[in-house]
């Protein structure tokens, strides 16, 4: 069977209208392919009596061309008034044309098993006979036969129907049949015959008003539906793709459309809808009811801009509306934007078919329109959805008359002209498309405005409506390129949650598309917002340091490994905004799920060097969290006065934050002796990793959330003794020192107690700070000591620190002061913490007459 005809008939779901006589009297039920119909008739046929208490009737009667010869087919009632069964076996029809043919009728495959009719019923039988190129019923009888053994041939001729000259097999325009479909009453008629002209193409759209009478769901019963000119020939028609599988309630009305090809020069007068069935094991179609159709028309499908299309899809009405156009210009090309809005205002969930779009201009050409969103999507009951569409239309293409058009695509048969032929015989097999316009939506040609910083603009998309602001345009140095980020506001304004795709994005600035290298940032805590709140979305790329730009172009569509799904799109000429600058003392806040910490200058100094300084500063990280928490990894540049960036080298413990927590973060840099650092600024951000916060052990490869924080350089003063010097975290309290040297000796002999304590309200990353001593001796002269903390220098009181030094010159000592100088010392450079002085103790060697008298005391 063609690989459209089920579908393509389910206005008749499961009946079989042979014919009617015209003018809308019933006459009694009969059975064809196994259905019961009634028809209407304007004249009455005499029933033909059989056998005593049996009677035959003509129901219906139609002719369907084939190139194989017409087939006539009839239906007969036969009532059994008797007390006894009666065997059908013994009643025959012949068919008797106007020039004298005597043809048989044989039953369809449906009927031929009917043998029996028990007393007091009646039974409908439908008949067959090939007549050959006759085409009318004028002058046609249909004669009975009883088998009777006495009469000649052993047939004894009762009766014949004559077919009167009124009779019409076609239902006039404006008279609704009365029949059955599936053992359901329904009222059947003629509704419009519409032309469409599209793609050099004229189509033709049948549409019949079926109205169900029953208590149950009328369905399709798969029948074949021709358009036949008032010569005969017929092309087959294709069910509406947007009807396919449609059910019609009990006492609902519908309106049932089909479409087919027709050639442009075909006269359209008179026109009639014809039903067939397909006898599957006589390999024969017979025919069905038939309506006659009214002129046709060419309807406007031109949508003004605003305004509805009223679009049916299987029993639902479908408000379609094109809403949100806007176009901007890239290159050599207008970039449309626009959405389609959907509302199902029906009681049922409905699937639209597959429609094509195209963008047409006024000359006709037609540019494609990207929708995938829009084929196969489902509606809810009452459920609005909005589907993004997308096209690229050339500049030279008039932008302000062009239109949307929605196309339906409907496969049917090749070859559906069947030139008076059966439709049994038509031509193969393959598959064509008709494609037939629903709709010309007129685009509003609107230029889109650019995006403002700090505004609001509201939009509606597949996944709600929202409004949107740009935050920010920052631009700030990463290494030898500069960071170009941009912060987009998300604000939920519906009275439902807004659900936010798993976004990309894209930034464009001026012509040169960095879709590749643009890092999304959002807190997937945020992909659901409740009404009213928002989320902020960071977008990040980088550029070579020297470029400009005047545009940004901002694009965040919706992951996809087959297509791009558009979510939000604007361009803006905001100038950049500058990073947010904070006053001198105050703290950088970090703000986001578990990250929420503020951060604030503890020290800034300058380790002085020969070839360059050190620029060095602490900073002390504060959680604000209440459970314990990852903080975020600090990134930071210092910016001198003259707008140089340097590139800080960041020292962050790894350690999980305790809830309100501090942790002690280092920053430096090396500058050249050249520049000055009285007034330096920090900018400080959070570091990320691709599109996500970077963690402990992970590369950052940019940072947002960017402040310029202003630094305090301070020189560091040494202290005048030891008693207190802190090298962060630690305090090193000398409490004595105790040097001496042996007259005569080249050694002397240190020792140093004191008390070492650690700070633990910091949690730190590891040290890189050294602390030396310096011994400078009697003679001025000066000897350094790096003193590991935790193994040569160990925490707690009244530790001793001893060691010696051995010079030649120490001979010399009798006595004098030597000095212990402390130093920070930082990558190679350092910073005195503070000195003291203390006393050389002298041991002179004992004397020969003191060494007698030793003596003799000890005997």
């Amino acid at each position: 069977m063609r690989q459209f005809k089920k579908r393509s008939v389910a206005l008749l779901a499961g009946a079989l209208t042979i014919a009617q006589l015209a003018g809308g009297i019933s006459v009694p039920a009969a059975e064809a392919a196994g259905t019961k119909v009634s028809a209407a008739a304007a004249v009455k046929i005499s029933q033909v009596t059989m056998a005593a208490g049996v009677t035959a009737a003509l129901e219906d009667v139609n002719i369907w061309s084939q190139s194989g010869g017409n087939l006539l087919a009839y239906t007969l009632k036969i009532t059994n008034n008797s007390s006894s069964t009666v065997n059908l076996q013994r009643y025959f029809s012949r068919v008797v044309t106007p020039g004298g043919s005597i043809i048989p009728g044989n039953p369809v495959t449906a009927d031929a098993t009917k043998k029996k009719i028990a007393a007091k019923n009646s039974m409908s039988i439908t008949y067959y006979v090939n007549i050959g190129q006759t085409k009318s019923l004028s002058g046609m009888k249909i004669s009975m036969y009883v088998w009777d053994t006495k009469s000649k041939g052993y047939l004894k001729h009762t009766g014949s129907f004559a077919i009167p000259a009124a009779y019409s097999t076609t239902v006039e325009l404006g008279k609704s049949l009365s029949t059955k479909m599936n053992d359901i009453p329904v009222a059947a008629s003629a509704d419009s015959l519409q032309l469409y002209k599209y793609g050099g193409k004229v189509y033709a759209k049948v549409g019949i008003n079926i109205t169900n009478k029953g208590s149950k769901v009328l369905g399709d019963p798969g029948y074949s539906a021709y358009l036949v000119t008032a010569s005969g020939t017929s092309f087959e028609l294709a069910l509406s793709s947007s009807q396919t599988g449609y059910k019609i309630q009990p006492q609902e009305k519908r309106t049932i459309f089909y479409l087919t090809e027709i050639p442009a020069y075909l006269n359209t007068t008179n026109m009639k809808l014809q039903f067939t069935q397909k006898d599957e094991t006589l390999k024969l179609e017979l025919p069905g009811s038939s309506y006659k159709l009214p002129a046709a028309s060419t309807p406007n499908l031109v949508v003004a801009s605003g305004a509805v299309k009223k679009m049916v899809v299987n029993s639902n009405t479908v408000d379609t509306k094109l809403t949100g156009a806007a176009v901007y210009a890239e290159d050599d090309k207008a970039i449309w934007s626009f959405q389609l809005q959907l509302k199902n205002t029906g009681n049922k969930a409905v699937t639209l078919p597959a429609y094509e779009l195209s963008v047409k201009s006024a000359k006709g050409t037609a540019f494609p329109v990207n929708a995938k969103g829009l084929s196969g999507l489902t509606l809810k009951p009452l459920e609005t959805k909005v589907v993004p569409l997308t096209a690229e239309i050339p500049l030279q293409v008039e932008q302000s008359s062009l239109q949307l058009q929605m196309i339906e695509a409907v496969t049917t048969s090749a070859g559906t002209d069947t030139g008076g032929t059966g439709a049994g015989e038509a031509a193969g097999e393959t598959s064509a498309k008709l494609v037939f316009p629903v709709a010309y939506f007129t685009i509003p040609y609107t230029l889109r405005a650019d995006v403002r910083s700090g505004q609001e603009y509201g939009t509606t998309n597949q996944y709600g409506t929202f409004s949107y602001s740009l935050q920010s345009l920052q631009r700030y140095p990463w290494k030898d390129d500069d960071i170009v980020l941009a912060k987009v506001r998300i604000t939920n304004n519906q009275s439902v949650n807004l659900n936010i795709p798993d976004l990309k994005g894209a930034l464009k600035l001026d012509t040169d598309n960095l879709a590749a290298t643009t890092d999304l940032l959002m807190d997937k805590e945020s992909s659901v917002l409740a009404p009213g709140q928002y989320a902020d979305i960071s977008l990040l790329t980088k550029i070579p340091y020297t470029d400009e730009f005047d545009n940004v172009r901002v694009n965040l569509s919706v992951k996809s490994e087959t297509e791009s799904i558009p979510f939000l799109d604007f361009s803006t000429t905001s100038f950049i905004s500058a990073v947010s600058q904070l006053k001198r003392g105050d703290s950088y806040t970090i703000v986001g799920k578990g990250k929420n910490a503020a951060v604030q200058e503890n020290k800034t100094t300058v380790y002085e060097g020969s070839n360059f300084n050190i620029l060095y500063t602490e900073v002390v990280m504060s959680s604000a969290e209440k459970r314990q928490s990852k903080m975020a990894r600090l990134l930071a540049y210092f910016k001198t006065a003259d707008g140089q960036f340097y590139e800080a080298k960041v020292n962050q413990s790894d350690n999980l934050a305790t809830p309100g927590g501090k942790q002690l973060i280092t920053l430096w840099a090396k500058l050249p002796k050249t520049v000055a650092t009285s007034d330096v600024s920090a900018y400080l951000g959070s570091g990320v990793t691709g599109s996500k916060l970077t963690e402990s052990g992970e590369q950052p490869t940019g940072f947002i959330n960017v402040a310029s924080l202003p630094l305090t350089p301070q020189a560091v003063i040494p202290a005048a003794n030891l008693q207190k010097v802190v090298l962060y975290p630690y305090t090193l309290n000398v409490l004595s020192s105790d040097g001496s040297h042996v007259e005569a000796s080249d050694t002397v002999n240190l020792n140093i107690t004191y008390n070492l304590t650690r700070e633990n309200s910091y949690d730190a990353g590891e040290s890189e700070h050294k602390l030396v001593l310096r011994i400078t001796d009697p003679f001025g002269q000066s000897q350094d000591k790096v003193l590991a903390i935790g193994t040569e220098l160990t925490e707690g009181s009244n530790h001793t620190y001893s060691l010696s030094f051995t010079k030649n010159l120490y001979r010399q000592i009798t006595g004098g002061s030597y000095k212990l100088t402390v130093f920070d010392e930082f990558q190679g450079e350092r910073q005195e913490l503070g000195s003291q002085v203390f006393t050389m103790r002298f041991e002179p060697l004992p004397k020969p007459a003191d060494e007698e008298k030793e003596k003799v005391t000890e005997k």
